[in-house]
């Protein structure tokens, strides 16, 4: 989910603006019905003990835009940062997604709207942050979701900085996200390099797909499928300013934010996997979860 440089992309019409922001008596419904849900679902959400840090630092206007990494499939992350970000601040967050995401039709459309979910083109985020809406963009899109052995956790950006032009043209402020842990549910069984990765990708291609879109061979739980259950950590990092000095080239200082935010987004990541790797409850053995220590704990002394 997310976006890269206007050029060569669809616009989207002034229906589609609208339809985002005036939704229809059906998406409104839905929404008051999933902020009941979300608020009934605190206790289970609780109970998993996600690792959360930073909500403190998130704007109190909640006049900001969150920059996230994709995981493996694209999940856990859509779900916990706009859900933390409401518990704390009361605000619901406009994901960008993916045109065909944000354009469903149907029952699953009004879902994704509910949600919050838009279609991810730089109008669209303009129009939500002339309307002071907090925003998610996961600048990697769909190509940072196949993770093979080795790519678990690393950005694929390309060189995609139309989320930082937005953000300074909107004078808004961007909030690194970084989530770990949903790329450990399951496991890749090769890399993309290795034999069998270039053989996957050479498929995918042949089946009308970009080569970084393939999607590996994974196992779950031993041989099979079945999801290996896993902690999830999630930080929020500290705002940082698409204000730019006086006398500042624009082009220079777009790159300088999308350099800043993709650094302080990839510092976080590094610090939650050290993290995780000295938690003894990240693979949420039900018996030990009322034991597993919070931010404000040190994870090594837990239990």
């Amino acid at each position: 989910m997310g976006f890269g440089p206007p050029q060569g992309r669809p616009t989207v019409t002034d229906d589609e603006i609208a339809a985002i922001m005036n939704q229809s008596p059906r998406v409104r419904t839905l929404r008051n019905m999933l902020g009941a849900t979300g608020d009934a679902l605190n206790p289970l959400i609780d109970l998993y003990r996600p690792w959360v840090t930073g909500l403190d630092r998130l704007p109190r206007d909640g006049r900001f835009l969150l920059v996230g990494n994709h995981t493996a499939f694209g999940f856990a992350e859509v779900v916990l940062v706009p859900y933390y970000t409401r518990r704390e601040l009361g605000v619901r967050v406009r994901t960008l997604a993916e045109r065909a995401l944000g354009q469903m039709s149907g029952l699953g459309g009004d879902l994704v709207a509910a949600y919050g979910g838009v279609v991810g083109h730089p109008d669209t985020a303009r129009e939500l942050m002339r309307h002071n809406e907090t925003v998610l963009v996961f600048p990697g899109g769909g190509r940072e979701m196949p993770k093979f052995k080795g790519d678990e956790y690393q950005l694929k950006w390309d060189g995609r900085s139309g989320f930082a032009r937005v953000a300074i043209e909107s004078g808004y402020p961007i909030v690194p996200v970084g989530l770990v842990g949903s790329d450990d549910v399951y496991e890749p069984l090769f890399g993309r390099d290795s034999t069998l990765g270039r053989l996957s990708q050479s498929i995918g291609e042949r089946l009308g797909g970009p080569p970084d879109m393939a999607m590996p061979l994974v196992r779950g739980i031993g041989p099979t499928l079945i999801p290996r259950p896993q902690r999830m950590y999630l930080e929020f990092g500290e705002p940082i300013s698409t204000t730019a000095p006086s006398r500042t080239d624009h082009s220079g200082w777009v790159e300088t934010v999308k350099s800043t935010t993709q650094q302080a987004l990839e510092q976080i990541l590094a610090a939650l996997q050290e993290i995780r790797a000295g938690d003894p409850y990240r693979s949420l053995n039900p018996l030990a979860w009322a034991r597993a220590a919070q931010p404000s704990e040190p994870v090594t002394q837990a239990g």
